[in-house]
């Protein structure tokens, strides 16, 4: 992760997506925890409900996401996600059809 900031609405949250020239979307996402992982794309992620437990490689604790939360995610970080579910709006950094499946890329293995 680049950073991780604050944000005081969803109007300020779409107004920022759109300066970049990021794709904007806005999610409910169920109930998940998944491996490390890492994305093709860089992204900002606004949670604006419910809670996100974001643990980054190489850091040494998790960050509690909570409504008002902003991530700025670069492509290539590895991280997991742990949540019962939250809401956000995402603006993508390349349109959202173009994305590569699968969206969770593996790591890789060191040996």
């Amino acid at each position: 992760m680049k950073s991780i900031e604050s944000f005081e609405n969803e109007a300020e949250a779409y107004a920022q997506i759109e300066a970049l020239g990021f794709h904007a979307v806005t999610l409910d996402i169920p109930a998940e925890s998944n491996d490390f992982h890492w994305h093709d794309f860089d992204a900002i992620v606004y949670v604006t409900d419910g809670e996100l437990t974001l643990t980054v490689e190489g850091h040494e604790a998790p960050y509690t996401c909570r409504r008002g939360t902003k991530i700025n995610a670069v492509a290539g970080v590895v991280h997991r996600e742990e949540s019962e579910g939250y809401s956000a709006i995402i603006g993508f950094g390349v349109a959202p059809e173009t994305i590569t499946q699968p969206l969770n890329k593996a790591p890789p293995v060191n040996l």
